[in-house]
C-alpha cells in the first residue's frame, strides 16, 4: 500500500482499528475530537462499537469494562478531559488491564486554550491519579510515528497488562502528512485472564480493591517488579550526533521537530550539536544519557515552563550543564528563537542554567 495523506488525529484512529481496536469510548473535546469522530464512522464498518459517553468519567470506566473482557479498547481526550479520567486510569492500572489512552494536550492550567502545548508531561509520566502506578507513555513527533506507536501501544498494553498513553498535541492532531498505514492485525494475543465466562474453568477476578493491607502490599510489589522490567526493556529514543557534540538538544513531540531544524542549521554553520529525542517519556530513556554527558551543554526545549527537564536533570546526574527554553499558552516556539538561545550558550554568553534562578 502506498502513502496516503492523513490528518494526525484521524491517522491515530485508523491505526488503532488496524491494530485490532474494536471499542472506543470517549467524549468530545478540542483538539482531539477528530479521533472520536473518525471512530464513530469507521468502527461500525469493522464490527466494532463507538459510544459517546455522557462524560469522561463514564468513558474511562467503560474502557475498564471492555478491557476486562480482553478486548482491545481505546479512549482519547485532551488535557482537562484526561484529568477527569485519572481516577479510572488508576483503577485500570491497579486491576492490571490493558488499554490505550490518547491525550492531545492543550494549553493549561484549567480550561486554558485549545492550542498546542506540552504541559501535561507531569500528569502523564508521574501517575496523574492516585496510588503507586505507572503508565507507559509514548510521544510521537510525526503523523507516521503516531501511526507506528499506536500499534506498539496496543502490543505493550497487552504484554504488560498496563495502560499505555499516546501523548501528542494540537500540531500532531491537526497537521496532515503523507503516511503508510499498517496492514490489519489478524492475530491478537490470547488473554486467559479475561472475564469471558467460566463454565469450564476457575473464575477470573478483575479488581483493584484489596482491603487487607498485606494483600495490597503484595499487589504493589508485583506492580513494582513489572515497572522495573518495563524500565529495563522499553526505553526508546532517537539520537543524532551526540557523541562529539558540545551542545545536545533534548526535546520530544512537536518541540523535537523544532529542535531538529535548529540542529541542522547549526551544523551547516560548523557547530558541534546533537539531539536526543525521547520516544518513551515513561520509562524515560536514561540510557541515552548514561556516562555520555560529561563536559557537554544540554538545552531542553519544551512547550511548558519546564517539566521533562527535571527527568533530564536526573538522567544527566550532574555530568553536564543544563539549560532550558520553553514557551507556554499554546505558543509554538520558532526555530529562530531556539537558535538564538543555542548560539548564546555555544558562545559562552551569560545564559542562566536550569534552576539557577532557584538558588539562594
Amino acid at each position: 500500500m502506498g502513502k496516503v495523506l492523513f490528518k494526525g488525529a484521524e491517522a491515530i484512529a485508523e491505526a488503532a482499528i488496524r491494530s485490532g481496536c474494536k471499542f472506543f469510548f470517549g467524549y468530545p473535546i478540542t483538539p482531539q475530537t477528530e479521533v472520536a469522530e473518525y471512530m464513530a464512522k469507521r468502527l461500525p464498518q469493522v464490527g466494532g462499537v463507538y459510544l459517546q459517553a455522557e462524560s469522561e468519567v463514564s468513558a474511562i470506566n467503560m474502557v475498564f469494562g471492555a478491557a476486562a473482557t480482553g478486548a482491545r479498547v481505546m479512549t482519547s481526550s485532551s488535557s482537562p478531559g484526561v484529568s477527569l479520567k485519572q481516577e479510572g486510569i488508576s483503577y485500570i492500572a491497579g486491576a492490571e488491564l490493558p488499554c490505550v489512552v490518547v491525550n492531545i494536550m492543550r494549553g493549561g492550567p484549567g480550561l486554558g486554550c485549545i492550542q498546542a502545548a506540552q504541559s501535561d508531561y507531569f500528569q502523564a509520566v508521574k501517575g496523574g491519579g492516585h496510588g503507586d502506578y505507572k503508565n507507559i507513555v509514548l510521544a510521537p513527533s510525526t503523523v507516521q510515528e503516531a501511526v507506528d506507536l499506536v500499534s506498539l501501544a496496543f502490543d505493550l498494553a497487552d504484554k504488560y497488562r498496563n495502560p499505555v498513553m499516546i501523548l501528542g498535541d494540537a500540531v500532531l492532531a491537526q497537521i496532515m502528512e503523507p503516511i503508510e498505514l499498517p496492514e490489519e492485525k489478524k492475530e491478537l494475543p490470547e488473554k486467559p485472564w479475561a472475564i469471558t465466562g467460566c463454565s469450564n474453568r476457575e473464575q477470573n477476578i478483575i479488581t483493584s480493591s484489596y482491603p487487607v493491607p498485606e494483600d495490597l502490599e503484595a499487589v504493589n510489589e508485583r506492580l513494582n517488579a513489572k515497572y522495573k522490567q518495563i524500565i529495563k526493556e522499553e526505553q526508546r529514543w532517537e539520537e543524532d550526533g551526540v557523541d562529539d557534540a558540545e551542545l545536545v538538544f533534548v526535546a520530544y513531540g512537536t518541540s523535537a521537530r523544532i529542535a531538529k531544524d535548529a540542529v541542522e542549521t547549526l551544523r551547516n554553520k560548523g557547530k558541534k550539536v546533537g539531539l536526543i529525542r525521547p520516544i518513551t517519556l515513561w520509562p524515560f530513556p536514561k540510557k541515552a544519557f548514561k556516562n555520555r554527558m560529561a563536559g557537554k551543554k544540554i538545552l531542553v526545549v519544551e512547550m511548558s515552563k519546564g517539566q521533562m527537564v527535571e527527568d533530564v536533570e536526573i538522567a544527566v546526574k550532574g555530568q553536564g550543564e543544563i539549560y532550558f527554553y520553553g514557551r507556554t499558552g499554546g505558543i509554538v516556539p520558532y526555530v529562530e528563537e531556539v537558535l538564538e538561545v543555542a548560539e548564546a550558550i555555544l558562545n559562552n554568553e551569560n545564559v542562566k542554567k536550569w534552576g539557577e534562578d532557584d538558588e539562594n
